[in-house]
Formats: structure tokens, sequence, C-alpha cells
């Protein structure tokens, strides 16, 4: 079973569509540090799921305390299922593996860089 950690800005209908699909879906509370976020995901073992694209950047800068994965949602408007929707069309995806991937994902690309120098 995947387990995904939702940052603030997920929208909380889109969480509720996951887990509806039976993710273990686990929210991060309003105005919580990035680096507590990734911390907390890490300790969780949890994806951590982001509309922020800072945590690429701090995620490929830090090297300890990593979360197992992050996807960082790129759309341009969200609507408030949309997120999920591309979601669960990842995790239907064979080829994609979100474990040990800082994963970009749009309605219409996905891209991927490992975490670690190991992947």
């Amino acid at each position: 079973m995947i387990h995904l950690l939702a940052d603030e800005n997920v929208p909380r209908p889109s969480v509720a569509r996951l887990r509806q699909a039976g993710i273990d879906v686990a929210v991060v509370p309003s105005g919580a540090d990035d680096d507590a976020v990734l911390a907390r995901a890490a300790a969780e073992q949890r994806i951590l799921v982001t509309l922020d694209r800072d945590f690429g950047r701090l995620a490929l800068a830090r090297r300890q305390s990593m979360p197992p994965g992050i996807v960082y949602v790129r759309l341009r408007a969200v609507h408030a299922e949309q997120c999920a929707e591309l979601l669960l069309a990842l995790l239907r995806d064979p080829t994609v593996v979100l474990e040990g991937r800082f994963t970009v994902a749009s309605s219409t690309r996905v891209r991927q860089r490992a975490l670690h120098p190991s992947h």
C-alpha cells in the first residue's frame, strides 16, 4: 500500500477522493515549515505530494531525512479533484515508480529524477 503526505496546498476534495480510492493520505497542517514537512514525510515513510515547486530545490539540496519520494503536481488551473485524478493516473501507470524519485507531473507530461544518488 502506498502512503502519501499531502502538503497544505493540495485541495481537500483531492485528499478525500484519494482516500475514497483506498490510498492512505495524511495531511500537513496549514503553515507548516517546509523542512518540517520533509522531515515528517521521511519519519512516516510517506511520499510527499505538493503543488509547491520549492520542494524540488529543497529535496535536492538535502541529504538526510528524505521522504521516500516527492510528487510535484504542476497544474495551471486546479479544480478541486484534478490533483487526485492526476495522482490516481500515476499510481495506475506501471511504468511510473514514485519511490526514490522527485516526480513532476502535469496533465500532459511526467518527468522524474532520482532523489538519492544511488537511484
